[in-house]
């Protein structure tokens, strides 16, 4: 069954008829303002929280291995770098 807001007004002055506007305006207010199949239960949230939580490792794997890799490249760059250097400082002793 739809709930819409004719039948929400009916039931609103059904309430009101019985039990006065106040006790009217209070059980009124107590109804989801959507359809129940809109609110989320604590399962939803249990779900959704499992589900980020297995992102957010997925993400730090992935940053782990990244950081690795480029750390790697980096001391492989430098190391290089410093063979160069020497076998340019050593072909320089040798020529002078």
């Amino acid at each position: 069954m739809v709930v819409d807001e004719r039948s929400k007004h009916g039931l609103h002055t059904a309430l009101e008829s019985a039990l006065g506007a106040e006790h009217a305006d209070t059980m009124m207010s107590m109804l989801s303002p959507v359809g129940w199949a809109d609110v989320a239960t604590r399962r939803d949230l249990a779900q959704l929280e499992d589900r980020i939580r297995r992102e957010i490792s997925e993400l730090r794997a992935e940053m782990h291995r990244e950081i690795a890799h480029s750390t790697r490249t980096m001391v492989f760059s430098m190391t290089g770098a410093m063979f160069t250097v020497g076998a340019l400082a050593f072909a320089a002793a040798s020529l002078v």
